[in-house]
C-alpha cells in the first residue's frame, strides 16, 4: 500500500470515528489544514485571506519584509504557477509561544511539462490575533 493511499485511508477512518458536526482539531490545527489545502490547490487568495501582513522567503525572490496580502499574492502565484502539486504532507506543528506557531510541510511537485519530481520544505508561520490563527510567514527551502 502506498504511503499516500495509507494516509487517505487513515483520514477517512478518523472522520468516521469523529462523526459529523464534531471537530477533533484545535483552532491552530484547523488553520494549518486550511493553509495546506489552499497551497495544494494554488488558491493563494484563500491562503492569505486572514493575513494582514505576511513575510515571504521563496526560491527566486529575496526575503521580503512584511507585505500586504495583495503583494504577497502576486509573488506566490508567480512562484506556484509552474508547478503541479503531487503531495503536501504535514511534518509537524511547533508552538513557540501561546500566540506563535510554525507548521512544517513536505512538498512534492513537478514543474509543468516535465516528469521530474522535486521536494521542498514549506514553513508556515502563524500568529494568533483576536482569537484567530493568521498566516504571517511563508518560507520555502529545497
Amino acid at each position: 500500500m502506498t504511503r499516500r493511499l495509507a494516509l487517505q485511508l487513515l483520514l477517512v477512518m478518523a472522520a468516521l470515528l469523529v462523526g459529523p458536526g464534531v471537530s477533533a482539531q484545535d483552532p491552530l490545527d484547523e488553520a494549518v489544514e486550511r493553509a495546506r489545502s489552499a497551497w495544494f490547490s494554488h488558491d493563494v487568495e484563500s491562503l492569505l485571506s486572514e493575513s494582514d501582513t505576511v513575510r515571504l522567503n521563496v526560491p527566486g525572490t529575496a526575503s521580503s519584509p512584511a507585505m500586504r496580502p495583495g503583494q504577497a499574492t502576486v509573488l506566490l502565484e508567480k512562484y506556484l504557477k509552474a508547478a503541479e502539486e503531487l503531495g503536501l504532507e504535514l511534518v509537524r506543528i511547533r508552538r513557540l509561544a501561546d500566540d506563535h506557531a510554525y507548521a512544517e510541510l513536505a512538498r512534492a511537485y513537478v514543474v509543468k511539462g516535465t516528469s521530474e519530481e522535486r521536494q521542498e520544505r514549506v514553513l508556515f508561520g502563524f500568529r494568533q490575533l483576536q482569537g484567530i490563527w493568521r498566516l504571517r510567514e511563508v518560507r520555502v527551502t529545497p
